[in-house]
């Protein structure tokens, strides 16, 4: 029994005739015959009296109707709900972010996409860009927003911001111009916990320029943004932060930039999917917003 032969059986039904059925879904006579006759076969039972021209239902008829015209209405309905479902943006998005884009660009992207999205609601993971990814990668995110890629397969990345990252530290460690790479080693270094996006990037840059970073002088390792942030203004050591991060403290003058020469350090924001999965209508809206075009892996 399938719904085809159901919405034959209840056409019908409801016009008494095999001829007047056949005109209303476009189907043969002898087509709609032999359904008819496959389903009392397969339910052995007879589902229409034949009386020379005329047909009259039989009781299994009856009691088939009603609940073969409940099955067609719901599927109708689950139709119409899955179309709606492909224009109709709502629902929550689960996404996770490592620090600085969790923390200085996903708050205004989440209001202003809501603004034209009232449906739907947010819910913002913060966690470093390995954990983060490690979740895209484990199906337990659709999305992620973070600060460098790691090498799978599986993930695909867009890029959609671009940041800057600069030394900085307190009013004492400020130098009179740019100093030489080699003077790194003679400063007391605050640093994220390995796994952080913004560490990864400074010790790749760090080596471009001949330093090695397990030849700095690390005084302590911090858990994120904001206690390395406190750390560098209470004059505990020097630090490499996004610009995000220390626009208020440098206008301020609790930190202050500290120039390398040879050095500028920038960095790109990726939104990091796994590639195998099919995002809700939600995601792909939000992704598209925040300027998903395409793929950079």
């Amino acid at each position: 029994m399938d719904f085809h032969q159901l919405r034959i059986f209840t056409t019908v039904f409801r016009l008494g005739s095999f001829t007047k059925a056949s005109k209303t879904l476009n189907i043969s006579q002898p087509t709609i015959s032999e359904h008819i006759k496959n389903l009392e076969k397969e339910l052995s039972c007879k589902l229409f009296d034949r009386l020379g021209r005329a047909i009259r239902p039989t009781a299994e008829a009856n009691l088939l109707y009603p609940r073969s015209q409940q099955l067609l209405d719901s599927l109708a309905r689950l139709h119409d709900d899955l179309i709606h479902s492909k224009t109709l943006i709502q629902g929550e998005i689960i996404i996770g972010a490592s620090t600085i884009p969790g923390t200085y660009l996903l708050p205004k992207m989440v209001v202003d996409f809501a603004k034209t999205n009232p449906l739907v609601t947010f819910q913002v993971l913060i966690d470093d860009t390995d954990k983060i990814t490690e979740m895209v990668l484990n199906h337990e995110l659709f999305c992620g927003c973070v600060g460098a890629k790691q090498h799978s397969p599986n993930l695909k990345y867009q890029t959609f911001y671009k940041d800057k990252l600069i030394l900085v530290g307190q009013r004492k460690f400020k130098q009179k111009g740019k100093i030489k790479s080699n003077q790194l080693n003679d400063f007391p270094f605050l640093m994220r916990e390995q796994g952080s996006g913004t560490r990864r990037c400074m010790e790749e840059y760090f080596i471009g320029i001949g330093v090695d970073p397990a030849h700095l002088k690390i005084i302590a390792t911090l858990g994120s943004t904001a206690s390395v942030k406190e750390a560098a203004i209470q004059g505990l050591g020097v630090t490499v932060l996004s610009q995000l991060a220390v626009e208020k403290e440098l206008a301020e003058g609790s930190l202050h930039p500290i120039e390398v020469a040879g050095l500028t350090m920038a960095r790109d924001f990726y939104l990091v999917k796994h590639n195998r999965r099919t995002p809700p209508l939600q995601y792909l809206a939000f992704c598209q917003s925040i300027g998903d075009s395409g793929d950079d892996s």
